[in-house]
């Protein structure tokens, strides 16, 4: 994600390590590299070069600073200025809404709105608790309504629909009787999905704007494709002078390695972003958050976001895992089997390294990262029988042979996994050992947070 300007931002923080003060000509040719790759990744020439500026405004001033090292002032800066340009106060969802709150995405054909429209119910309902329906008045893209009511059927979300062929049937009719079933079913929010064109042009905007009169949404949305780049600011700018955009929603942010619209948006349009498209996986919907984005541009992680997904896949019966018992290393091959489907529902181990700090300098890692090898160990331990699992020291050479052949891997393979799984339990026993040291818990401890403290995480409970 956005993987140049984390490279630029790097290359700029490398060059001035071990500089106890920054001088002007340091800040100069610092920010004239991070101008230029700012223009490579496609962010607006003006955005661009008034970033740069206020960059380089605030690196002068904390130069009188003493004790904090260049590259500190640099990062910091960068930091700061990255959250101002992206940033806003205005929430992703609009205050003291009508019920149902009525949302309506809008947007080119391309960018993603009727998978968005499904993410946006699904992330309402997890988050919010919300009984959503689904409004499909896309009738002019063939095949519009089946996607939106077949990721309905896969999310358990209601989706209204009416047949684009019958007589009398158009998006605004649509978008009214979608409006009074979910007044009447008493759901809490209404998502319409309307149609998209390749190019904006007066009868898209005149159907958008039938539709909005028609439900009078709480917020519309506009849906861009964060990889068009300057394009999509350029439509930000058309769908804003015809409607009142409450947000901007940028989709397939995964696959953007430059971040032309992710910088530009805001600042060219008024714009602020609601919420970022980040996969193609159903829950990969994120609120935007600037400040967790700026910190992965300058390659700082995001460990707020690494914890929250893994609090999303660890449900309760995961939760009743016996941790004392893998302390004391007794870990069996169905904890290892439980423990690779929870980060597999989390996501791609290529993502979720991605999202740790100092990941971006080590892009060729990311890029040998094979979740296919998550899969090749979930499938040899599935190939064994259920007292091999809970007792696997009894894997002789006959038993491993088999469940080799049972998975489709080599004996090796199997010895690879088993060798792995036994360090892991000395691991565990060591690790208790030095626990049960109070030296040597509290040195460990210290080095977790500060005064023998754990780092306070959300949803962590230091009583």
């Amino acid at each position: 994600m956005l993987e140049n300007l984390t490279q630029a931002f790097n290359k700029v923080a490398d060059r001035l390590r071990g500089t106890s003060k920054l001088t002007a000509a340091d800040i100069e040719d610092g920010l004239r590299e991070v101008r230029r790759a700012l223009l490579e990744a496609d962010v607006h020439f003006k955005v661009a070069k008034d970033f740069t500026k206020r960059v380089g405004d605030v690196l002068l001033e904390e130069g009188k600073l003493k004790g904090i090292t260049g590259p500190q002032q640099v990062i910091g800066a960068f930091h700061k200025e990255l959250v101002n340009l992206m940033g806003s106060d205005e929430p992703a969802l609009p205050k003291n809404p009508g019920h149902p709150m009525v949302l309506l995405l809008a947007g080119l054909q391309g960018a993603g709105k009727t998978t968005t429209a499904s993410k946006l119910g699904l992330w309402m309902g997890k988050r919010q608790n919300r009984k959503v329906l689904l409004a499909a008045c896309d009738l002019q893209r063939p095949g519009a309504v089946d996607q939106l009511v077949t990721l309905g059927k896969q999310l358990d979300i209601d989706v209204y629909s009416e047949n684009p062929t019958d007589k009398g049937v158009n998006p605004v009719s649509v978008a009214k009787n979608a409006l009074k079933a979910a007044k009447k079913g008493g759901y809490d929010a209404l998502i319409v999905d309307s149609a998209g064109r390749l190019h904006i042009d007066e009868d898209l905007m005149g159907e958008i704007q039938a539709v909005s009169n028609a439900v009078k949404p709480d917020a519309t949305y506009l849906v861009l494709d964060s990889m068009t780049g300057q394009d999509a600011v350029e439509s930000a700018q058309s769908f804003s002078n015809s409607l009142e955009v409450h947000g901007i929603i940028l989709t397939k942010i995964d696959g953007d390695t430059r971040g032309g619209a992710a910088l530009s948006v805001r600042q060219v349009t008024g714009k602020p972003i609601s919420f970022l498209g980040v996969g193609e996986k159903a829950g990969d919907l994120e609120e935007f958050d600037a400040e967790r984005l700026a910190g992965r541009i300058l390659d700082m992680g995001d460990v707020v976001g690494l914890v929250e997904k893994a609090q999303e896949a660890f449900d309760e019966e995961q939760g009743a895992i016996d941790y004392q018992r893998m302390m004391e290393g007794k870990l069996t091959m169905q904890d290892l089997l439980d423990q690779f489907r929870m980060v597999k529902k989390m996501g791609s181990m290529k993502k979720l390294m991605g999202m740790m700090p100092g990941m971006g300098k080590m892009s060729g890692l990311l890029e040998s990262v094979d979740d296919k090898q998550f899969n090749r160990m979930e499938a040899i331990i599935l190939s064994m029988t259920p007292s091999e699992r809970l007792h696997p020291e009894i894997l002789d050479g006959k038993r491993r042979r088999r469940i080799a052949r049972g998975s489709g891997v080599e004996v090796s393979d199997v010895n690879r996994l088993y060798k792995s799984f036994q360090q892991m339990q000395k691991q565990m026993k060591a690790m208790k050992k030095m626990l049960s040291g109070g030296r040597s818990k509290k040195r460990m401890l210290k080095q977790l947070g500060a005064s023998g403290k754990l780092p306070n995480m959300p949803g962590y409970n230091q009583s």
